[in-house]
């Protein structure tokens, strides 16, 4: 690989911490009014690119990331959200939370847990349908008679 500067390497250091590459590019050092450039410019130089993607997966690897992971963790927020939770309210007299008698569960956690997954599996694809389209052949056109 090639020789990074060392103003490249500090980029690289301070991207991993949050992948925000303008905050990275102020932090290693670039002006603030040029970082989002710099940033961008950056993240197109096929060195530093590479290096972030090396540390990325070092980082995942000593974490024991991966796709199993990431689709078990949305499974068990999917399940967790979709189970029914009692509503409480808090009675004054009694001074305790009490039952109402209903129950919610948390469908935003619940679809984007399961959208995700379906992202992940490539279940949602932008389709697009094209109706009453009929071919038309060169042979079909008319001649102009001039």
């Amino acid at each position: 690989m090639a020789k990074l500067t060392a103003r490249q390497q500090m980029f690289i250091d301070e991207y991993l911490i949050d992948l925000n590459a303008t905050q990275a590019a102020i932090r290693a050092g670039y002006s603030e009014k040029t970082a989002y450039s710099q940033g961008q410019r950056l993240l197109k130089n096929v060195e530093v690119h590479a290096r972030i993607e090396e540390g990325k997966k070092t980082r995942a690897d000593r974490l024991n990331l991966d796709a199993y992971w990431v689709l078990k963790r949305l499974m068990d927020i999917s399940d967790r959200s979709m189970q029914a939770e009692q509503v409480m309210e808090f009675d004054y007299e009694a001074k305790e939370l009490v039952p109402t008698g209903e129950y919610q569960f948390d469908s935003n956690g619940a679809n984007r847990a399961t959208e995700l997954i379906g992202k992940h599996l490539g279940m949602f694809k932008d389709r697009v349908e094209v109706e009453n389209v009929t071919p038309v052949f060169v042979e079909d056109v008319p001649e102009d008679d001039d």
